[in-house]
């Protein structure tokens, strides 16, 4: 097992998020050698690819929604589902969050979110147990790029439907990947996101921040 720390800061740089530069993290700068390479390694210890290592699209989008409506979250209780680098939760600290939780499987993406909170002076918890059906004590539930294999997307759905009705206000950052079911869904904004071309089908990506439909929407 490599040193987490000691790995991230010798895979990455300190660089602005394009789509939201109030925020710095630690990225890849050669994205196909570190993808490519970590992924080889990574996989003969049984670990997944570096997603921590890169502002995906549906991330970006949805961490500049929340700092340009600061009131989405600002003295709630957040979680920040499938976070990676932790982009989202840290724009919910940012906007004045009462507390951000980010949850995700990956060690190694639990260190950089440590890595990138300490970067940019907020304060996160980050778990790596599974809130996938969890009925937890938070008031948000951001999740981005959560839509890119079909059986995990059904079942993430299904559960964010059950947060919404509950009360918990959701929100999903996605640029219309191949599981996200648009029908479901209302764009509460949308932006053009600069990405790493070279792992995604363009280096900018019509993105939009959704919310689901009201199960009374679904009727009219």
């Amino acid at each position: 097992m490599p040193d987490r720390q000691a790995f991230i800061l010798s895979e990455t740089i300190l660089l602005p998020v394009p789509h939201v530069p109030e925020i710095r993290l630690r990225l890849a700068h050669e994205a196909i050698a570190l993808w490519q390479r970590t992924e080889e390694d990574l996989a003969k210890m049984g670990l997944p690819p570096p997603f921590w290592a890169f502002a995906w699209a549906g991330g970006q989008a949805l961490a500049r929604y929340v700092l340009d409506h600061p009131q989405t979250v600002a003295g709630r209780r957040v979680l920040d589902f499938a976070s990676g680098s932790g982009l989202v939760g840290l724009a919910a600290a940012k906007a004045g969050a009462a507390s951000v939780l980010c949850a995700d499987l990956d060690e190694f993406a639990l260190q950089a979110i440590a890595i990138n909170a300490e970067a940019n002076g907020v304060s996160v918890t980050v778990t790596g147990e599974n809130q996938l059906g969890e009925a937890g004590d938070w008031d948000v539930v951001l999740a981005g790029d959560i839509c890119y294999e079909q059986a995990l997307a059904a079942r993430v759905i299904a559960w964010l439907a059950a947060e919404q009705a509950r009360g918990v206000i959701v929100l999903i950052g996605d640029p219309g990947r191949a599981y996200l079911p648009k029908e479901r869904l209302e764009a509460l904004a949308t932006y053009a996101v600069q990405t790493v071309g070279a792992l995604e089908d363009n280096e900018i990506k019509r993105t939009s921040v959704w919310r689901l439909a009201q199960m009374q929407d679904f009727r009219t």
